[in-house]
């Protein structure tokens, strides 16, 4: 019987100490359930804090986009009045070459307007050179003898006289 006693002894010490363990584990375990649920929060408030800073950011963003597009729309209208102005002050450009979205494009298209149009004015007055006569009644020369015989000289002069 002893034997049995010192068996059961055994075994008790042995579930003792399987209990220390399990004890020790489960004190482990909550410490670790406690610092998780602590960093938990903790991660919860920070991602509070990202998400009010998003909305605000979202807020903010949606100003500057509204204040672009009445900008965007500001530039189009004065860069249409700036056409207009440049078409009614230099008639003689072609509207639909002068054309443009920024104030930089509607320069070029003016440059290449006034270029276009002094191209066609040289042009047009080489050709005018051209077609020009002269003023007045041309000199009267008589017809060219220097290719007619004697005798063909002699009729024409018979014949004017």
């Amino acid at each position: 019987m002893e034997e049995e006693v010192a068996l059961l002894e055994e075994q008790l010490a042995a579930a003792n100490a399987d209990i220390e363990r399990l004890q020790a584990r489960i004190a482990e375990a909550e410490t670790l359930a406690s610092t998780r649920g602590e960093e938990l929060t903790t991660m919860r408030v920070r991602l509070s804090e990202h998400e009010t800073r998003i909305a605000e950011y979202t807020a903010e963003l949606d100003e500057v986009r509204e204040a672009h597009a009445g900008q965007s729309t500001e530039l189009q209208a004065a860069v249409a009045r700036l056409r207009q102005s440049v078409l009614d002050r230099e008639p003689d450009l072609p509207a639909d070459i002068v054309a443009g979205d920024t104030v930089a494009s509607l320069d070029a298209s003016i440059a290449t307007a006034r270029q276009t149009v002094a191209q066609v004015r040289q042009h047009l007055d080489q050709q005018a050179q051209a077609l020009r006569v002269p003023a007045g009644a041309p000199v009267r020369t008589g017809p060219d003898t220097s290719a007619l015989s004697p005798a063909e000289k002699i009729r024409l002069g018979l014949r004017q006289t």
